[in-house]
C-alpha cells in the first residue's frame, strides 16, 4: 500500500511540475483573461493619443475595408481664458465620433493651466476649462452623465518649459478614456 501513495503522490508532483510550466496554468490561477485572439491587437498610440485598433491582415486573396481610428485629442485656451476658440471646437466636433464609437464609455475631462498664477486660481480656471469642454460635448449631444470633470490647475505639465511655447502646451483640457 506504501508503495502506491508513493506512486500517487510521485503522480500528483508531476503533474503540477508539468503544468507550473504552462503559462495558461497560472493565467487560470490568478484569474487573467486570455490574450485577445488574432486579429484584435491594440497599437501602441503615440504621445498624447489614446486606444488605436489596428486592423486586422487579410487573408491572401481578400481585401479588408479600413476603418477610420479615432481617437480624442486635448483642446488649448488662450492665456487667462477658458472659452472654447473656434479651432478647438472644431477638435471637439471631431471627437464627437469617438463617442459614438464607444457608446456608454466614460471620460474624465482634466482641466490644466500653466505654470503661472497662485494654485488656487489655476485650480479654479482648470476647473471652469473642463466644465466648459464638457458643456460644449453636452451641447453636441453626448451623455453629460458619462463626463466627469476635474481640475490639475498647474501640477501636471505636460511641457516643463518655462516660454510661452511650454506654457500654451499646458492650457488645455485633456480627456480621460476608461479600459
Amino acid at each position: 500500500m506504501k508503495v502506491r501513495s508513493i506512486g500517487l503522490i510521485g503522480l500528483v508532483v508531476l503533474l503540477a511540475a508539468t503544468l507550473s510550466g504552462c503559462g495558461c496554468f497560472y493565467q487560470a490561477v490568478k484569474g487573467e483573461k486570455a490574450p485577445p485572439p488574432p486579429g484584435t491587437t491594440m497599437k501602441t498610440p503615440p504621445e498624447g493619443k489614446k486606444e488605436m485598433p489596428v486592423e486586422p491582415q487579410a487573408p491572401a486573396g481578400k481585401q479588408v475595408v479600413a476603418t477610420p481610428v479615432v481617437v480624442l485629442n486635448d483642446i488649448h485656451f488662450d492665456f487667462d481664458r477658458y472659452t472654447i476658440r473656434p479651432g478647438d471646437a472644431n477638435i471637439l466636433k471631431q471627437d464627437l465620433s469617438w463617442f459614438k464609437w464607444k457608446p456608454g464609455a466614460r471620460v474624465t475631462i482634466e482641466g490644466n493651466c500653466d505654470e503661472r498664477g497662485t494654485i488656487e486660481y489655476n485650480l479654479a480656471l482648470g476647473q471652469k476649462r473642463a466644465d466648459a469642454a464638457k458643456k460644449y460635448l453636452v451641447n453636441l449631444g453626448v451623455d453629460g452623465t458619462l463626463l466627469e470633470t476635474m481640475s490639475y490647475g498647474k501640477e501636471r505639465p505636460v511641457d516643463p518649459g518655462h516660454n510661452e511655447q511650454a506654457w500654451a502646451k499646458n492650457r488645455r483640457a485633456h480627456f480621460a478614456t476608461g479600459k
